[in-house]
């Protein structure tokens, strides 16, 4: 904690009155333009990652950036999370984004390994349900990008991004951050394949 604490006295003391009139400009209104849903690793920083400031994107996270496919008798907060940001805030986007050394796709590779988090294990019957073979290195590359392709096909399952989509107002797109060299493939709809970002490109 104590490091934590000294963190908040930086912000307070230095951060934030730096940068005060922004912070008040966005104290009692947000209108980000990205929903960004993630895993809870802690290792991803999704506003370092997007060089965002407060109030541009709307941050979702869970184990394995997954997405409930929607279910009315459910009560799952990423769903709410999903509705707020498209029908509330009027997100234009929607980002999937996956990552390298993902706990939750080992425990999808290995469920034998989940057998003392009960809670995650039935979290993860969102993510893919049918294992890639090989050797275990090429299986995590492998599920890590189907898993975001999987999410991107169970978000629109949601009445409210489906009726966004048809009318042409929401863009969902699925990226897979690297951490080990900091690079995000995105996926090409046109190639059905995942490729590294290019500035420009």
């Amino acid at each position: 904690m104590d490091r934590l604490l000294r963190g908040l006295n930086k912000f307070q003391s230095q951060i934030f009155p730096e940068r005060r009139e922004y912070y008040e400009r966005v104290a009692t209104s947000q209108k980000p333009d990205v929903l960004f849903v993630t895993c809870g690793d802690s290792r991803i920083d999704p506003e370092l990652l997007t060089q965002s400031g407060p109030g541009e994107i709307f941050v979702s996270r869970n184990p394995g950036n997954l997405v409930p496919v929607y279910d009315e008798e459910a009560r799952v907060g990423v769903s709410a999370s999903i509705e707020f940001a498209v029908v509330s805030l009027e997100v234009r986007n929607v980002v999937i984004c996956g990552h390298s050394d993902c706990g939750a796709m080992r425990g999808l590779l290995h469920p034998e390994t989940l057998e003392t988090m009960p809670a995650v294990a039935r979290w993860l019957t969102f993510g893919v349900a049918k294992p890639p073979e090989g050797p275990d290195e090429d299986r995590m590359r492998v599920i890590t990008r189907r898993n975001v392709l999987q999410q991107m096909e169970n978000l629109k399952t949601h009445p409210c991004v489906a009726k966004r989509l048809a009318a042409g107002r929401l863009a969902v797109f699925g990226w897979v951050y690297e951490i080990h060299t900091g690079q995000v493939e995105i996926f090409d709809p046109s190639t059905g394949l995942f490729a590294p970002y290019r500035f420009g490109g």
